[in-house]
């Protein structure tokens, strides 16, 4: 049984099928509970791969559309790209004609018929008609048998021809035109999940907006010296996003072609960047008349653009500083607001895949830190984190802020951060959890603004090790909330005795060393009594006289003793708090020394 396991794990290792790891236990139907863990790990594995492959799909098709300028090299990208990322037998693409009200096929990929490579749809013909008409996603897993679109004798002639069965239609839009559709379709039934629908949907906002961009170019190259130099600059911010640049360098680069302040807003107003002099709030009526437009408009101010990804507002760009903006320049206003939209979705998409897959990880390592470990191990490693070097585990409280909104603040300051169990948590690389928590504390304040307390354990290393720094985290960030201790942030051994009390791994000797060990050093070296004194001080209710009659000694004596204990544990040592410790301590190192002497006797 043993070397079928091996074998399960080494098939599972090489990257085999399900049918090979299924038939495992068809030759040993007792590994059947071990093939089925084997088979849950080959899904988990396998949706990882699609994920990323997904994510580096995005990546590049957006490299691939900012780079072209000529539209048919666009159109031919967007099809090609459509039909990888779905795996698809045939990807197509047609563009509407609104005078002759008619949708016509632009670019195909992976097609084999002529007639089908020619149809022409009138609007709300066939499923790609629907698709432009209603602006909405459609998809069937058999073209021939579905009723919910027209059919006609044309479009149904040629989707025999190519033989096609399933297919998926969606729109591609700018502000609230439809300009066309984007199919992906098999020659066998298949159904389209949701993930595939958003996926082929993000493709397609991607792919409108490049289609806008390359032909707004094409009539920029048919004009004069001036439109050439708007050529220019829009390959300035081309080149600004295939760095990877971000919405400030735009911002800077458009503010120095222009000759004015640029500023930057999010669809609430908020300012995102800016360049120059800050530019204030474009007004809710500007922002609305350039959105139903589509164009730059002018204000009292200056010029304010919406910045838009089919019917979605992501924010505005602002300008001041120019009364009159020529053709030439007022488009190249309205180039910067399509880029800012391009970087703002592409920042989205980014920020989903990466939450989603840090979201993940850190479930797991808190929910199955046994299930694995070398494969969590090695997903950390892909995100940048090497789990086996000490880590603070940490989480963050805040009574007036969502906690959506914290964890979104606590992905700031960490490289691994998310909610788990309504808790925002964050994994930080770092050997003292106390002070660590106290940075963070500070850091997600003036981030969110409001006092933020942070209860922290560790070091961990290691899934299991970082799993059970967890529950010590969340234990202490409900002792830091009952003492009242808000907006700080603390690990166990910062809270004293309390932390000696309410921790799981009670570490009472390093409470005794930490509270009372110059003592303890001082005696051992000296052959003095220091400790006995505190003993006995303490006992007689920090009175000297009656201190000094249960130690026989003269009263001096008792005080020079007490000058010593100052000189070691600080002059607060007699604060109530510090004496509470010290007190505390004395009594566990008595328990402590009980236990040794009997098994020092001959």
């Amino acid at each position: 049984m043993n070397d079928d396991v091996v074998r399960l794990l080494e098939l599972l290792a090489a990257g085999a099928s399900s049918e090979q790891l299924a038939h495992v236990a068809v030759e040993n139907p007792q590994l059947g509970k071990v093939t089925a863990l084997a088979l849950r790990v080959h899904s988990t594995l396998g949706a990882h791969r699609r994920r990323e492959a997904e994510l580096s799909a995005l990546f590049d098709t957006a490299s691939d559309l900012a780079r072209l300028r000529d539209t048919d090299a666009v159109l031919r990208s967007i099809v090609r790209r459509g039909r990888t990322l779905l795996g698809v037998d045939v990807s197509y693409l047609s563009l509407n004609d609104e005078v002759a009200g008619r949708t016509y096929m632009r670019v195909t990929d992976g097609s084999v018929s002529r007639l089908f490579q020619k149809v022409t749809l009138g609007m709300g013909e066939g499923l790609g008609g629907l698709v432009a008409q209603t602006a909405q996603p459609y998809a069937t897993h058999d073209y021939f048998a579905d009723e919910r679109f027209r059919h006609t004798w044309p479009i149904d002639s040629a989707v025999r021809d190519e033989g096609l069965t399933a297919i998926l239609g969606v729109p591609l839009t700018l502000g609230d035109q439809v300009i066309g559709v984007l199919y992906a379709s098999d020659r066998t039934r298949r159904e389209f999940t949701p993930d595939e629908v958003a996926l082929l949907s993000s493709l397609a906002d991607h792919a409108a907006i490049a289609l806008d961009n390359a032909a707004l170019l094409e009539e920029i190259s048919a004009h004069s010296e001036a439109l050439h130099r708007a050529e220019e600059a829009h390959d300035r911010l081309m080149d600004l996003v295939l760095r990877g640049g971000d919405v400030p360098e735009v911002a800077a680069a458009v503010a120095d072609v222009l000759r004015g302040s640029i500023g930057m807003f999010d669809a609430d107003g908020t300012e995102l960047t800016g360049s120059g002099s800050t530019p204030p709030e474009p007004p809710a009526e500007a922002v609305a008349t350039s959105r139903t437009a589509g164009r730059a408009v002018s204000t009292s101010d200056g010029w304010v653009c919406a910045v838009q990804a089919g019917p979605e507002l992501l924010g505005s760009i602002v300008l001041v500083g120019r009364a009159d903006l020529v053709d030439a320049d007022r488009r190249l206003f309205e180039r910067a607001a399509v880029v800012t939209a391009l970087l703002l979705m592409l920042r989205r998409s980014v920020a989903k895949a990466e939450d989603e897959v840090r979201g993940e990880l850190l479930t797991d390592l808190l929910t199955s830190p046994d299930r694995n470990p070398g494969a969590l191990l090695a997903r950390a490693e892909r995100l940048g984190l090497d789990l086996v070097e000490p880590h603070a585990v940490l989480i963050a409280h805040a009574d007036r802020v969502p906690r959506t909104r914290l964890a979104v603040a606590a992905g700031r300051c960490t490289a691994l951060a998310g909610m788990h169990a309504e808790e925002v948590v964050l994994l930080v690389p770092a050997g003292d959890p106390g002070a660590t928590a106290s940075r963070i504390a500070a850091e997600l304040r003036s981030i969110v603004d409001t006092p933020v307390t942070v209860g922290a354990a560790g070091p961990a290393r290691g899934p299991q090790e970082i799993a059970a720094a967890h529950a010590e985290a969340a234990r202490c960030l409900r002792a830091l909330l009952a003492l009242g201790r808000i907006g700080e942030g603390a690990a166990m051994d910062g809270l004293g005795f309390l932390g000696v009390l309410l921790g799981e791994q009670t570490d009472l000797g390093g409470f005794v060393r930490r509270t009372i060990g110059p003592v303890l050093d001082y005696d051992a070296r000296r052959s003095t009594e220091l400790v006995d004194t505190l003993h006995a001080y303490f006992a007689a209710g920090a009175n000297l006289t009656r201190a000094k009659d249960a130690l026989h000694v003269h009263v001096n004596t008792v005080v020079q003793r007490l000058d010593r204990v100052g000189s070691l544990l600080g002059c607060d040592w007699q604060a109530p708090d510090r004496a509470l410790e010290i007190q505390l301590a004395l009594r566990l190192h008595n328990l402590q020394a009980s236990r040794i002497r009997p098994a020092q006797r001959p």
